[in-house]
């Protein structure tokens, strides 16, 4: 008998809430109409989260949704504005979603800066016009049949707000009026990527355009606070490479960043804030973003490191790394935690990446080149500061020596030559290049040298001629002394009377 109530209590409680949700929507005078009529609008509207919410077609177009009077439902004095234009339409959004206490009331927590946000984004400028901004909150949400962002419906839903935003920034025409430079084949780009051909198979976690360019605030990617600005992309992309529970299904490691951080790389970008220096996209791409899967490594590393890459293409090692299917400039400096170029790089000691694949007994051609490269290249780091010490201690002794000073860079260019022409993996060009700095520094250790003899000559010569001066001035004191006792001497005989 008690379960009997129950399912009773619980049939009536149905009812009533029908009932209730029924008697909202039989208010919404205006639905019932545009509903009869077959429109296009009431049919999206039908199915809109603001309906199911409660909220009439008056929420938006103002006016008295209760009566079937048109004239009174649709009278300007009742607050109807008809249909929004321009501006106007965010403003409308905003009504609500820019208040918190409304917002409140309709047990929502989605965050009230939307409008706020779009306002100061690359979209709330103003378009051709000059009259209203590029883009409004119809613009993406659309204007009826708004749904959840999480509804497979919406065109904001991670699967499909890639061909969303593509339909204008694939729109070249469009596109050309705000910004001529901008590409539009970001859309073909991310489909080729790893992210798009996943999301493209209905995966909705993978990253599309909102995942790195925000959602109302999105700003230009010269814009210090973009979140795809160079010193800001590194934790754009950790946001989701650094989560765990997010890579676990994907097989990915999760400390690309941290290494990233503590790489040369990395250093140069988050720590002394400079631009030039690489971040996740200029190695993995941008829209088509993926891990470099080109022919070698050489060609991402390559954009920026010309030299270095042309050399080892012509190398022994291309070859050699080839058939071994070695990835080339990453199996020397890494990929994520890039080393800087030390020479500690070079060698067969222990640490040296020479030695993982050369020793006295295996490869023993390549460990004698190593071992004789690393020898020349610890010579001309030597040699070089050596003649910067006597060049510096010339200098302090206030010596001319601009000239050395010159040679001297020089020397430390050559001794950048050198350390990129390790690539080259060829001894006898790597003696020649280092046999260069060798010269340079030994010519200015000796104009240095030279200098700092000549400083003390001109002291021993000062010394010397000091010495003469003193002298001959102390000898003339004396001369005077004596001529000045025989002046007043006579002058004494010739005042004394004679007798």
């Amino acid at each position: 008998m008690a379960s009997v109530r129950a399912w009773l209590g619980i049939l009536a409680l149905l009812v009533v809430t029908w009932a209730v949700a029924s008697g909202a929507r039989a208010e919404d005078k205006c639905f019932a109409c545009h509903s009869s009529l077959g429109d296009k609008a009431s049919g999206q509207f039908r199915q809109d989260v603001h309906r199911q919410k409660g909220v009439t077609c008056a929420g938006c177009h103002g006016g008295n949704a209760a009566v079937d009077d048109m004239d009174v439902a649709m009278n300007k004095k009742a607050g109807f504005l008809g249909v929004p234009k321009g501006d106007d339409v965010s403003a409308r959004c905003a009504a609500c979603h820019g208040d918190q206490a409304r917002m409140k009331e309709f047990s929502s927590s989605l965050p009230t800066t939307q409008y706020v946000g779009l306002q100061q984004s690359v979209h709330g400028r103003l378009s051709v016009t000059g009259k209203e901004r590029i883009a409004q909150c119809t613009t993406c949400h659309r204007p009826h049949g708004i749904v959840p962002v999480t509804d497979k419906r919406s065109p904001v839903f991670s699967l499909n707000v890639s061909s969303l935003c593509a339909s204008c920034h694939s729109n070249a025409s469009f596109v050309r009026d705000y910004s001529p430079s901008l590409p539009v084949d970001q859309l073909e780009k991310y489909r080729t990527s790893v992210h798009g051909m996943r999301n493209a198979k209905g995966d909705p976690r993978a990253a599309e355009c909102v995942s790195c360019h925000g959602s109302h605030n999105i700003l230009s990617a010269k814009d210090v606070r973009s979140t795809v600005y160079p010193t800001n992309l590194p934790k754009t992309c950790s946001a989701c490479h650094s989560d765990a529970a997010v890579m676990k299904e994907y097989g990915i490691p999760t400390d690309q960043y941290e290494k990233y951080a503590k790489g040369v790389h990395g250093v140069a970008l988050l720590e002394k804030n400079d631009l030039g220096a690489p971040a996740c996209n200029n190695c993995h791409g941008n829209h088509g973003a993926t891990p470099p899967g080109v022919e070698s490594i050489s060609k991402i590393c390559g954009t920026c490191h010309t030299i270095n890459a042309d050399l080892f293409s012509q190398s022994s090692h291309k070859k050699a790394f080839d058939a071994m299917k070695l990835p080339e400039c990453e199996t020397c400096h890494g990929n994520h935690a890039i080393l800087a170029a030390g020479t500690g790089l070079l060698g067969v000691t222990k640490d040296a990446v020479c030695s993982r694949c050369h020793s006295a007994t295996e490869r023993p051609k390549g460990f004698a080149a190593a071992a004789a490269m690393r020898r020349l290249m610890d010579s001309l780091q030597t040699s070089e500061d050596q003649a910067g010490k006597l060049v510096e201690e010339a200098e302090q002794k206030g010596m001319e020596v601009s000239e050395a000073k010159f040679k001297l860079r020089d020397a430390r260019q050559a001794r950048l030559e050198v350390r990129t022409m390790v690539h080259s993996f060829d001894e006898a060009r790597f003696e020649e290049t280092a046999g260069k700095g060798l010269t340079i520094s030994a010519v200015v250790t000796a104009e240095a040298a030279g200098a700092i003899e000549e400083f003390y000559f001109r002291r021993i010569g000062l010394g010397v001629a000091t010495l003469i001066i003193t002298i001959v001035v102390v000898s003339l004191y004396f001369l005077i002394r004596r001529v000045e006792r025989r002046q007043r001497k006579a002058e004494a005989l010739s005042e004394t009377p004679h007798a």
